[in-house]
């Protein structure tokens, strides 16, 4: 469909955002997407909160109408083209109805929360990015609701109302402590009794062992994927059920009801995919894939975030060691199920940003990049990560969501009026607009590394081979997927060059990306070597 009829139905759409009336489907289907046996395993995904992301009205706070003006920067859809990110899929921070800025505790399950914008602007949004070639998730919370929810309001105020065991009630206070720390209660007072809320008084948990809230949140599942969605992802899956003081992580209870809800999910979009956060360590994190014996890729959930990888790797930029990120590699190796899914990243909406982790340092920013972009599973990059987005000055979470930079001026090219909330240190260097042309940026370095990735089977999908590089320093490994095997060698010091030996199959090498390393030798045998902080990407034949 060409740049004009797009631009004509995109227009038709947001009209009708008062009206509730859609206009006739697009003239031809979206582009054909390159993995119809999940298309989660080749993807680049974005996280965006919209609030903060870009505002098309002018009230100082993002909205999806804004996030529409730019999917072009994210993916113009044109593969010839250079100047996108190029990523594959978008993650949506929660965009139902919430009296939070947030999100994380919704009102109503079914209605875009109006900061935002209409049911329509969503569905202009999901014609939009399916007509590039990205893919939608939206942030589902699966275990509480807002204290202001209709269903916990009507629960709260009788014991007796129908919607009581819908969450979790004790007729005292249990004096249960939150899993990771046990000092805070967990348990609020209300009408004849007390109710659970492992998060805080504002967030009362649902009852997962109740049938009823199962099946209502199937059916909120099964509305968002015939809207368009291409998945969920699922807010703290490890903490769905409890079963006593102390057993309320990881019960047998939340396991059962991700399965039935994945189940519902795959009967419903069977190319829908979903990616749970559960925040823990390896070994906790590979049992919620499931079964992959009864579903391949795991019968619960098909993409989990890797934790212990996203702190290895930015330890191991902070510290210039390669051994943590070595380490955990192997770990996930002889811990998750054959065939799943890792979900690697550096940082989300709940950390601080990277580059107040590791420092405002361009060769620390650019290393962190190809770590992420080279790893196995399908990489998230959080917003602002791309252009080397700092924290806000403060500790409250709002300082790690602040409004995205498009240019150093007034507003940002964010908003015409006042933002939302401040803007991060550095606005006036550190935005798109100062990178996207400059190839020695760390924007530009992205979109080179997801095209290189994109460009090769092995980097998109291929099982990773980790080397003996000698040198603590070095992080050395191998990625083959059918008949293509790459080489990727990662120089974490700040030091000087730093070489390895390697055994690896191979009588010639061709530089996929040109990082500043130098690969010589052959017939099995190379020598790397590579500059402080320099990375290595090349396939062998």
């Amino acid at each position: 469909m060409s740049r004009s009829i797009t631009a004509l139905f995109t227009a038709l759409l947001l009209s009708c955002a008062t009206s509730g009336t859609l206009p006739a489907p697009p003239l031809a289907p979206p582009p054909a997407f390159s993995a119809p046996d999940g298309w989660w395993k080749d993807a680049v995904f974005y996280e965006v909160f919209v609030r903060s992301f870009k505002d098309s009205s002018g009230d100082g706070v993002g909205d999806l109408r804004g996030l529409i003006q730019q999917l072009d920067y994210l993916n113009d859809g044109d593969p010839t083209t250079t100047s996108d990110l190029g990523v594959d899929a978008l993650w949506l921070m929660p965009v139902f109805a919430s009296p939070s800025y947030h999100g994380y505790d919704a009102t109503d399950y079914e209605s875009i929360q109006p900061d935002y914008g209409t049911a329509a602007d969503f569905d202009a949004l999901i014609v939009e990015a399916h007509r590039r070639g990205i893919k939608v998730i939206v942030d589902l919370v699966l275990n509480h609701t807002s204290s202001q929810h209709p269903w916990f309001r009507g629960a709260a105020s009788s014991a007796t109302s129908p919607r009581r065991d819908w969450y979790v009630w004790s007729p005292t206070d249990l004096g249960w402590g939150q899993p990771w720390n046990p000092g805070q209660d967990t348990w609020y007072p209300a009408a004849s009794g007390y109710y659970y809320g492992v998060f805080w008084s504002g967030m009362p948990d649902l009852n997962w062992k109740n049938p009823a809230v199962a099946a209502e949140l199937d059916r909120v599942a099964a509305l968002w994927l015939d809207r368009g969605v291409d998945g969920f992802r699922l807010d703290a899956v490890r903490y769905l059920t409890e079963d006593g003081d102390g057993q309320q992580a990881d019960r047998p209870g939340t396991h059962a009801a991700l399965k039935r809800f994945a189940a519902g999910v795959r009967d419903r979009k069977p190319r829908a995919t979903l990616v749970g956060e559960a925040w823990a360590d390896t070994s906790i994190i590979s049992d919620y894939f499931g079964d992959t014996t009864a579903v391949p890729g795991g019968d619960e959930l098909p993409l989990l975030f890797d934790f212990p990888l996203a702190d290895a790797m930015v330890q191991g930029v902070t510290a210039g060691s390669a051994e943590g990120i070595d380490a955990t590699l192997r770990e996930i190796l002889r811990t998750y199920p054959a065939g799943v899914t890792d979900a690697p990243f550096l940082t989300n909406h709940d950390q601080k940003r990277l580059a107040s982790q590791v420092g405002p340092e361009p060769g620390k920013l650019q290393l962190a990049a190809a770590l992420l972009l080279t790893m196995p599973g399908a990489p998230f990059i959080y917003y602002g990560e791309e252009i080397g987005l700092e924290n806000g000055p403060g500790g409250n979470d709002e300082w790690k969501r602040t409004p995205m930079p498009w240019n150093g001026m007034a507003g940002g090219g964010f908003t015409t009026g006042q933002p939302w909330y401040d803007f991060a240190p550095g606005q006036a260097t550190t935005n798109v607009s100062a990178q996207a042309r400059d190839p020695a940026s760390l924007l530009s370095r992205y979109r080179q590394l997801i095209r290189v990735r994109q460009g090769s089977a092995a980097l998109r999908r291929g099982a990773l081979g980790p080397l003996t590089s000698g040198s603590p320093a070095l992080l050395a490994f191998t990625r083959v997927e059918g008949g293509e095997t790459v080489l990727v060698v990662h120089n974490l010091s700040g030091g000087a060059a730093t070489t390895a030996a390697l055994q690896v199959p191979g009588a010639s090498a061709t530089r996929l990306f040109d990082g500043g390393g130098a690969l010589t030798g052959g017939s099995g045998s190379w020598t790397a070597t590579l500059p402080a902080r320099a990375s290595g990407i090349w396939r062998l034949q």
